[in-house]
């Protein structure tokens, strides 16, 4: 992937004092990014919420679960709505869908909040938890072919959404999709530090700087397939 004979843009190179005091400056910004985040998160923490039918059922890998079996006794539950192309090879599976769920990967930290992290499937489990194996993730996946219309309540796909339960009732107190997604990628937070950044062609950048990737699904594909099937196939594991 790295190109060593490329011809990049540099940022000017000054003394360490010159550095650190453009850094000091740079870090005032960021702390405010920060207290504003908070700011955001306290407000979130205060929306109202919504009740859904704790009985709508998914397919998991026993058969037949109800939204509420999926808490797993938990209090909460954030689930993220995986897109599905039926019938269609790994090669073919939605790059973005990949990329995000892929990255959640350490589920203790979750667990010890009290919350569940699952996968809904927008295809048939059978088929659909192939292409979690073959990837090698190990969250809960269930398939929301049958539930989806239910669960969306109009909205569109590629959606992240947060639920609670009390006692046998489920609400849902919140939903993102599009950027808010990126949450669930601190690729894209360690990319942000670096001084080429993401590459994308969006972004504000100096002349000279790499912006290789288009926002068109390419930016987390490679030679035809999502980026990250591709160490998968290294490995010897089969995408069948």
């Amino acid at each position: 992937m790295t190109d060593e004979s490329a011809s990049f843009g540099l940022p000017t190179a000054v003394d360490r004092a010159a550095f650190e005091a453009e850094l000091d400056r740079l870090r005032v910004r960021e702390k405010a990014h920060t207290r504003d985040g908070d700011t955001i998160a306290a407000a979130r923490r205060r929306l109202p919420m919504v009740e859904v039918d704790p009985t709508i059922t998914l397919i998991g890998p026993h058969g037949p679960v109800t939204l509420l079996e999926v808490f797993e006794r938990r209090r909460q539950l954030i689930a993220y709505f995986h897109m599905w192309h039926a019938g269609q090879p790994a090669a073919a599976q939605c790059e973005g869908c990949t990329f995000y769920n892929g990255q959640v990967r350490e589920l203790s930290y979750l667990h010890s909040r009290d919350v569940t992290y699952a996968t809904f499937c927008q295809g048939p489990y059978d088929e659909s938890v192939r292409y979690r194996d073959f990837m090698g993730w190990d969250v809960p996946w269930y398939s929301a072919q049958d539930s989806a219309d239910a669960l969306l309540a109009g909205r569109s796909s590629f959606m992240l959404v947060c639920y609670l339960r009390h006692g046998g009732r489920v609400f849902e107190t919140y939903w993102t999709s599009g950027r808010g997604g990126e949450a669930m990628a601190p690729s894209y937070g360690l990319l942000d530090m670096t001084v080429y950044g993401r590459q994308e062609t969006w972004e504000d950048s100096p002349a000279g700087w790499p912006h290789r990737w288009r926002i068109n699904g390419e930016q987390v594909r490679v030679n035809g397939r999502p980026t990250a099937q591709w160490s998968r196939l290294k490995s010897g594991r089969s995408d069948d």
